[in-house]
């Protein structure tokens, strides 16, 4: 007599509790933080969530679930932008939480590398290398709870792109727990292995679509020994743009962040957390935060900065600037840039748009995409901001002012990105420059990706998880 369904997810909770051991399977009504993204755009329900501590459990956990041929949800931090680490409304998915693999493996000072487990906080990850005597360059503004398995799952950007590249170029191996419960170790730290496929960055951006990674080894540099802030005052896009140029001549490799803020978005944050002090925001409709590290000294550093500023105000590229003068007035400039998404949740719901354009065409964008959803939706407002530096755009759009933002999200998002993504398709961009497919972007993909494209990834995608038991319905559809 065959199980009731019941029965056999009664079953398979007792199954990963002698695995994990009881303690580590949550089950029942209390499980809101796993089962909802943090911007409260997607909330499922989960059969329960499976904690393991070791890259072993894991293994025997996707071995268990496969057998029962019940699909698995691969979750860190849960800061993702896209809903692609939470469970669906079925109540029969396994979340895989990997927040207890947080050790620290390895530092090799000698390879400059640094080897932890999936669950690290990035955060954490910083100050080891730093107290290592080394920088780790990954920022975001989720650092403080975001970690590395999730940051190498959706390739994560940040602020600093720039210079040394997305989570991808930051990755020398992976350990990943295959859709059969089979372990790679990759973890050689190898910045050279010609071997065949490169399997690392065939999972680093899959979204736990293709295997669950469970440790990464990572590339460490050299501390700079100055680093140096400045916030600047643009006349427009075109002007930040040509700034970006006289930038990479003057500061070369130095320069490791480039990122601009539009007046309205900084509007939000002078609204929202006035303590923080915007400066210049309403003398401007643009403003740049420039970030130099220098390996020689300070006054160096300093010498090149001005130099580049002097340039660019006699050029007429920016109207103002100010050079931070200290570690703790840089810190408070970039807290303002990173409080822009938190400004915009106390506006109220907001469509976001995570897109890359040829850093040459984004004014053009800019102006082409304004006036298109202008026409279409009388008041909009523009929070544009981004990483000007590598041609990542957060587009992102609020509600008209006195209109009720949830209702009007709710009703018309589906108008406003198609205006979006058809004007980045126009200009030779991406959708999704480092937040991912998730589910949230999951019906978008087809109309701006090739069929050839996605045939090669629904290819990929079958042969490593032919159960389709590893995040289904993210990124490709079934």
């Amino acid at each position: 007599m065959s199980q009731s369904v019941p029965e056999m997810a009664s079953e398979l909770i007792t199954t990963l509790a002698a695995i994990v051991g009881a303690s580590h399977v949550l089950s029942g009504d209390d499980l809101a933080s796993y089962e909802q993204d943090w911007r409260g755009r997607a909330k499922g329900k989960a059969l329960c969530v499976v904690r393991p501590g070791t890259t072993a459990e894991v293994a025997r956990v996707v071995q268990a679930c496969a057998a029962a041929r019940v699909s698995l949800v691969p979750q860190g931090g849960n800061t993702g932008l896209v809903a692609g680490s939470v469970p669906d409304a079925s109540g029969a998915q396994v979340v895989l939480s990997l927040r207890r693999m947080a050790a620290l493996r390895a530092i090799d000072p000698q390879n400059m590398t640094i080897t932890v487990e999936a669950g690290f906080i990035l955060q954490s990850l910083q100050e080891a290398a730093d107290e290592a005597g080394f920088l780790f360059p990954l920022s975001l503004g989720a650092e403080g709870s975001c970690t590395i398995g999730g940051n190498l799952a959706t390739n994560a950007g940040g602020t600093q792109v720039v210079r040394y590249g997305n989570a991808r170029e930051l990755c020398l191996g992976l350990e990943v727990v295959t859709a059969q419960g089979e372990v790679w170790d990759g973890l050689s730290g190898l910045r050279k292995d010609n071997t065949g496929y490169d399997l690392r960055d065939l999972y680093v951006g899959s979204e736990g679509t293709l295997g669950v990674i469970t440790a990464a080894t990572l590339r460490l540099y050299p501390k700079p020994a100055a680093q140096l802030t400045a916030w600047v005052a643009t006349p427009s896009l075109e002007h930040a743009c040509e700034l970006l140029g006289l930038a990479h001549q003057h500061l070369a490799a130095g320069l490791t962040g480039f990122e601009v803020m539009n007046q309205f978005a900084l509007s939000l944050v002078d609204k929202h957390y006035p303590h923080l002090r915007v400066p210049m925001w309403q003398q401007t409709p643009w403003c740049v935060l420039i970030e130099i590290s220098d390996a020689e000294s300070e006054a160096h550093a300093r010498g090149l900065f001005e130099q580049m500023l002097e340039a660019a105000l006699e050029q007429g590229l920016i109207a103002d600037a100010i050079i931070a003068e200290n570690i703790r007035q840089a810190h408070d400039l970039w807290h303002i840039r990173e409080s822009i998404t938190l400004a915009q949740v106390e506006e109220g719901f907001n469509v976001k748009h995570d897109i890359s354009i040829p850093i040459s065409l984004i004014p053009a964008f800019v102006r082409e995409a304004d006036a298109a959803l202008a026409a279409a939706f009388d008041g909009i407002r523009f929070v544009n901001f981004g990483h000007l530096g590598d041609g990542n755009l957060h587009y992102n759009i609020q509600s008209p002012a006195g209109v009720d933002a949830k209702a009007f999200v709710a009703q018309y998002e589906d108008q406003v990105s198609a205006i979006v993504y058809d004007t980045v398709s126009k200009f030779r961009g991406s959708i999704s420059a480092e937040h991912g497919i998730g589910e949230l972007k999951l019906h978008k993909l087809p109309q701006h990706k090739s069929a050839t494209a996605l045939a090669l990834m629904h290819t990929i995608k079958n042969a490593l998880d032919p159960l389709n038991t590893l995040n289904p319905g993210r990124v490709l559809q079934a």
